[in-house]
């Protein structure tokens, strides 16, 4: 089993934005990565570090997989607890669903912030790499 860390950050809402990932795997790092994802959301960076993360996962053929990441409502609705209403991020949980297909063990968990301080770390470094 893998264990992967994602967030997203936007500077406005919307605005700048990035997201990133940490893949761990028996408490060693694996692979970090971070991205630059131009204007928009909070909520719609939150879901492209998770799409990026889960295509990632795929390419290294794990099939069992933690996710932790401090959105409450990306994790909410990836349980199930609240409903996608937001046409904005209808397309990136339709590309979860696709891509959940694809794994065979998927558990998604919220976390406080405080303990995704790597994934949020690499998020504002890739926004201010990108600004600076």
């Amino acid at each position: 089993m893998i264990t992967i860390f994602i967030d997203g950050a936007s500077r406005g809402n919307p605005g700048k934005s990035s997201c990133a990932f940490v893949i761990e795997k028996n408490g060693k790092l694996v692979e970090e990565k971070s991205f630059f994802l131009g204007v928009m959301t909070n909520n719609q960076a939150e879901y492209n570090g998770l799409l990026y993360a889960l295509e990632r996962a795929i390419v290294l053929n794990e099939k069992s997989i933690q996710i932790f990441s401090d959105s409450e409502l990306l994790v909410k609705q990836l349980q199930g607890f609240y409903q996608v209403k937001s046409e904005n991020l209808k397309p990136f949980f339709g590309k979860y669903k696709v891509l959940k297909q694809s794994i065979e063990y998927l558990e998604i968990n919220h976390i406080p912030r405080e303990k995704n301080k790597r994934a949020d770390f690499l998020c504002n470094l890739e926004l201010n790499r990108t600004f600076s």
